[in-house]
């Protein structure tokens, strides 16, 4: 038997349509899984995603939910929570971030990125969950970030935020473990997405970091998802609470 594989399990994948959720969702996929894609923006059919997550012989669904609006956070929780196919493994993985800073981080700007990395993150995943509860099985994946090790720079919400995901990572591990269900997180490194195009856009900032990481790049979307794959398979079975680095090396420095 493989454990990592995942055939005949149903995966949601918050942030789904680019960049880490969209290479989570054909990880997952690949290793077996049907995939239900979730973004603000995501085409309702003919996504890149979802081109992806087929060609590997997967179903998808899009769902298009803005997980800044508490209202829809809420909606699409019960919507999920009550399908007659449970989910079996849960990626939460949509965010933002807002650069500024802290004397000029506006209260919108806060407010905004707590809600959307934070805030919506417990909302839908307390649902969720206590469907996996209730069942006694389930995968919960939590995207982390470096930030929730280190403050950052101009990025005061995002690295509140991001601590409290590594804290709420941990203190859902502690009550639904002893009912089965995984609670984990990865914390990505220096990837090159939207999130992190001013960084790679900045001479200084981008030397600077490159120098800092020991595997001398740049991560790619996909260097996450094999470890999405392993948290959500059986090979993690005894695995919880943690927040998982792949970060070329960068805490280790």
């Amino acid at each position: 038997m493989n454990p990592f594989d995942l055939t005949g399990r149903l995966a949601v994948v918050t942030g789904a349509r680019r960049g880490i959720g969209r290479a989570i969702a054909v990880g997952l996929a690949a290793a077996g899984a049907d995939i239900i894609g979730v973004s603000a923006s995501l085409e309702p059919a003919g996504s890149e995603v979802e081109k992806d997550v087929t060609a590997a012989g997967r179903s998808f669904e899009a769902i298009r939910a803005d997980l800044a609006d508490p209202a829809a956070v809420r909606e699409l929780g019960d919507d999920l929570a009550g399908r007659a196919r449970p989910v079996d493994i849960l990626v939460n993985n949509a965010g933002t971030i807002r650069r500024a800073p802290a004397d000029r981080h506006t209260d919108a700007d806060w407010e905004l990125v707590l809600q959307v990395n934070l805030t919506a993150q417990f909302v839908l995943t307390r649902a969720v969950g206590a469907a996996m509860t209730a069942r006694g099985q389930g995968k919960i994946i939590f995207t982390a970030s470096l930030l929730s090790f280190q403050g950052g720079i101009t990025v005061p919400g995002y690295t509140a935020a991001k601590h409290g995901v590594a804290g709420l990572t941990k203190a859902l591990a502690n009550e639904w473990a002893p009912h089965g269900v995984n609670v984990n997180a990865i914390a990505p490194g220096y990837i090159a997405t939207d999130n992190t195009q001013a960084l790679r856009d900045d001479p200084g900032r981008s030397t600077a970091i490159l120098e800092r990481i020991p595997a001398g790049r740049w991560g790619s979307a996909t260097d996450i998802a094999g470890a999405a794959v392993f948290l959500a398979s059986d090979a993690a079975a005894y695995v919880h609470g943690t927040i998982l680095p792949v970060d070329g090396g960068w805490l280790g420095r």
